[in-house]
């Protein structure tokens, strides 16, 4: 991996395309009815204290639970410790941890180096004091000193508030209104961004409930891999006052579930350029993942303005930020008055010093150890292995990985796409396939409550983060369980119906 990236090669999105489709033209593969039996006797008999504290959960959080990763089939796992590699429950029993907290702890969960210099600085200043914190300097010079296209860094608490701190600064400097999404990506639950989730052409028909049609009026959505669409999309917005910025995961909608191509991001930055319009890279899970250069680095394109969060604070809460060129990026100088015209942000918790100097501590410890590239070599094992399970047991599962991002699809219930420029055209085909659609979530929950009842954390049960902690011997023993659970899948004849 001399590239100092870790993704060792790009696969072909063409041909994870044409696996995709194959896999949703299958009928449903899911775990036996024996084995379903035994997965939901496991929870009941050794998750009893998991089961206990989250049904009263139910009498004062909606659903349960506060984060959607923490909803499980049949029920969410309440976790008492998290070490390196491994989660434990409130049961005591011991999981290997491929969710790690939806991406951000690269160095493996609860990482000792860092977490002693965080007890430090809480003894000596505390978690907020709501004034200037060095921190806040250190962090914003690291991140430059590895991404220098990165000129400044403003800090903000999440990846959502950043997502639309960054469409504001792209209206103000453009004058232009209209925003252009990928379909199938999520840019947080902003009411102008909840649309196209999870599945591309869905608009807001899926998710967006509740949710003023003006809200997401100015909002976009393309086709993932289209530059065609999108140079259609630019071309139609012209007449329309123009397009404000074009938002993209860089390794595809989902954190790479629907990959692009290689030369994709070049593509959108020539169109970029070419329509007057910002280009926006959301690396929330890539950024200090795919390496210390973030995506930018590795597909070597220049965005005007990078979205981050979850690992910019170490895994440690209140992460995100906007960085970008000076000229864009200092529209959202603090302070109550200022007589510029500026791209007003908030947070009262924004750039806390402990979540400052803690991301300022965890990317040293990335550099220092080389946690991207080890953590891809651990992606690149694992996902070898699932594949070649996928095919010892004959089974049409999808498997890719894009570095220490693993995809285990094995119902391609995200993998539908209903793209158009046309309403009807999109709804229509949704609303026949949605019956389908939602078998194949039910089984997809069922396939991930059988990794779990096997000790393996995954997000959804479709994808897994690998880290720095993951050695071979870790990942070895997780593809022993893997195929515990692969060695009982069957076409489904059970009713997924709920």
């Amino acid at each position: 991996m001399s590239n100092g990236y870790a993704i060792s090669n790009w696969q072909d999105a063409k041909d994870i395309y044409a696996r995709l489709n194959n896999l949703t033209s299958q009928p449903i593969y899911c775990i036996s009815d024996d084995e379903l039996a035994r997965v939901l006797d496991h929870f009941e008999t050794k998750c009893a204290k998991s089961k206990e504290i989250t049904t009263e959960a139910k009498q004062y959080i909606p659903g349960g639970v506060q984060h959607n990763l923490a909803f499980n089939f049949p029920f969410p796992i309440c976790v008492t410790k998290a070490d390196g590699a491994y989660l434990y429950d409130r049961d005591g029993n011991k999981y290997i941890d491929f969710l790690q907290a939806g991406g951000p702890t690269i160095l493996g969960s609860n990482y000792k180096p860092v977490q002693e210099k965080v007890i430090k600085l809480i003894k000596e200043c505390g978690p907020v004091t709501g004034l200037f914190h060095e921190g806040e300097l250190l962090l914003a010079k690291e991140i430059n000193k590895h991404m220098p296209n990165v000129e400044m860094f403003r800090m903000l608490g999440s990846g959502t508030e950043s997502v639309m701190a960054a469409i504001r600064v792209a209206r103000n400097a453009t004058k232009a209104k209209r925003v252009i999404k990928v379909g199938g990506a999520y840019h947080g639950w902003s009411d102008q961004m909840v649309y196209g989730l999870k599945i591309p052409g869905s608009r807001s028909f899926l998710e967006s409930h509740g949710i003023p049609r003006s809200c997401y009026g100015t909002t976009d959505e393309v086709r993932p891999n289209d530059l065609d669409m999108l140079e259609s999309m630019l071309r139609i917005n012209m007449l329309k006052g123009g397009t404000a910025a074009v938002l993209i995961e860089p390794v595809g909608p989902e954190s790479g579930t629907r990959p692009v191509d290689f030369d994709y991001n070049k593509g959108v930055r020539r169109l970029c350029d070419k329509y007057g319009a910002l280009m926006i890279f959301d690396e929330v899970v890539t950024g200090f993942r795919v390496g210390l250069g973030g995506a930018q680095g590795y597909f070597g394109v220049v965005p005007d303005l990078t979205i981050f969060g979850k690992i910019v604070a170490g895994g440690y809460p209140a992460a995100g930020g906007v960085g970008g060129k000076k000229e864009y990026v200092s529209g959202m100088a603090a302070g109550v008055g200022t007589m510029m015209k500026r791209a007003y942000v908030g947070g009262t918790l924004a750039a806390n010093p402990l979540s400052s100097y803690a991301g300022y501590c965890a990317i040293q410890e990335i550099e220092k150890t080389n946690a991207c590239e080890k953590a891809g070599l651990a992606g690149d094992r694992l996902a070898r292995g699932l594949q070649e399970l996928v095919d010892r047991y004959a089974l049409p599962f999808v498997v890719y990985n894009q570095g220490s991002i693993v995809h285990l699809e094995c119902t391609g219930a995200m993998s539908y796409d209903f793209s158009s420029f046309n309403v009807l055209k999109s709804v229509v085909p949704m609303l026949k396939a949605k019956p389908e659609m939602l078998r194949r979530k039910v089984a997809m929950e069922q396939m991930g409550a059988a990794y779990m009842a096997h000790g393996l954390v995954t997000l959804a049960g479709s994808r897994l983060y690998t880290s720095l902690a993951d050695t071979d011997e870790i990942i070895d023993e997780a593809l022993n369980r893997f195929e515990d659970v692969f060695k009982t899948v069957t076409v489904c004849t059970r009713n997924l119906d709920k």
